[in-house]
């Protein structure tokens, strides 16, 4: 019998990033906002692998590893609510190339293995809350966070002890952008 593991491929936020938006999130959302997310589950998704067997974790795993991609500067600038998935957001308002072409081809392996993929456009983000069903006020004035990415990393989602953890099976790291 194959065990099914919840994966997707991600960029992870640092400590002090993750610190910052803890305390800017507590500032400025009541906390009947939604369901807050934990610091240490911060990060960009890039490609959301759902339940799949350790045989297709392990193929998109080796292609992973061989995957050419750059590192990338990027600024988290934008903010905003979904209220039919419940998410309360912050991204940024121009993704730079690098990382759009790294999500296009996780998505794109991911789909040739049999994980279902969106058909909707990426929009990098960082979810602050989930549950956040009712009308939320966005804050007026936006962060203005950068976010250096230098690598990127396969998830495990759990549930455990009626808590989301996220745990980091493999990163790999991004390329020194080539010179101009």
């Amino acid at each position: 019998m194959s065990v099914e593991r919840r994966l997707f491929f991600a960029l992870s936020l640092p400590p002090a990033l993750q610190k910052q938006v803890i305390k800017w999130r507590a500032a400025h959302f009541p906390a009947e906002t939604g369901r807050p997310v934990a610091a240490a589950n911060l990060h960009i998704t890039l490609a959301f692998l759902g339940e799949i067997s350790e045989l297709k974790a392990d193929a998109l795993t080796r292609i992973a590893g061989r995957i050419q991609a750059h590192k990338f500067s990027l600024r988290l600038d934008d903010i905003g609510h979904w209220p039919g998935s419940g998410v309360v957001w912050v991204g940024t308002r121009r993704a730079p190339n690098a990382l759009l072409q790294l999500a296009s081809v996780l998505r794109s392996h991911a789909a040739r293995n049999g994980c279902y993929q969106s058909a909707l456009p990426f929009h990098p983000h960082v979810s602050l809350y989930r549950n956040a069903t009712r009308p939320v006020a966005i804050p007026p004035a936006t962060p203005d966070w950068l976010l250096e990415a230098d690598a990127f990393s396969l998830y495990e989602s759990t549930w455990e002890r009626g808590r989301t953890r996220y745990r980091c099976l493999q990163t790999w790291p991004l390329a020194d952008a080539p010179a101009l």
